[in-house]
This record gives structure tokens, sequence and C-alpha cells, in this order.
């Protein structure tokens, strides 16, 4: 199975902007040019595998996510918006979270 650059680079395009990052910092984030990320992002350079984990991380995304196109991206953003929910609870608020999410692992959905 070959990996579809073009599919690839849309993905990373798509994702950037779903961040509401422009290419610039992006680039910024990975320490690579401006012009060759949008080279990647339109499958004409193709990134080494040390810029595409660069990427990655700038992005905030799974490789596979970007490789694949796979679904864990989506489920790791709800995640994280959980995560972020969660930071601003007591204790309290907290305890209870824990023993609903515990409940919610016992049903059969």
């Amino acid at each position: 199975m070959g990996l579809d650059y073009q599919q690839i680079g849309q993905r990373m395009a798509a994702r950037r902007k779903r961040l509401g990052l422009r290419q610039a910092q992006v680039c910024e984030r990975c320490d690579i040019n401006s012009n060759y990320l949008s080279n990647i992002e339109r499958a004409k350079s193709i990134p080494s595998l040390e810029v595409f984990m660069r990427i990655c991380d700038a992005l905030d995304a799974m490789p596979d996510a970007l490789l694949l196109g796979t679904r864990r991206e989506e489920e790791w953003d709800q995640r994280r918006v959980v995560a972020e929910q969660l930071r601003g609870l007591n204790s309290r608020q907290l305890d209870l979270v824990e023993r609903f999410v515990r409940w919610v692992e016992e049903q059969e959905l």
C-alpha cells in the first residue's frame, strides 16, 4: 500500500485550518520554511520523517490521522476538550465526574 501524499497534504491543511493556524505559525512551531509547508500541503514535496513528526507535533495530531485519515484524531480532540473542562472543577465536582465515568464504563452501550 503506497502513501497518498495528496491526501496527506490535504489532511495537514485541514487540520491546520481547523486549529485556526496560518502556515507561518505552523512553520515557526516546527522550524521549517513556509514555502516548504505549502509544497507539502500541495504534495509538491515529501517531508522527511523528522519533519513530518514535527508537523504532527505542531498540529497536535496523531501521525496515523495525517497518514491514513483515521478517526482517532477526532477522538483525541474530544479527550482534549473534556480534559480542559475538568481543569476548572473543584474536588467535589471531580469526585462526581469520576463516579459518573465509572457508571458509564459499567453500561453496555
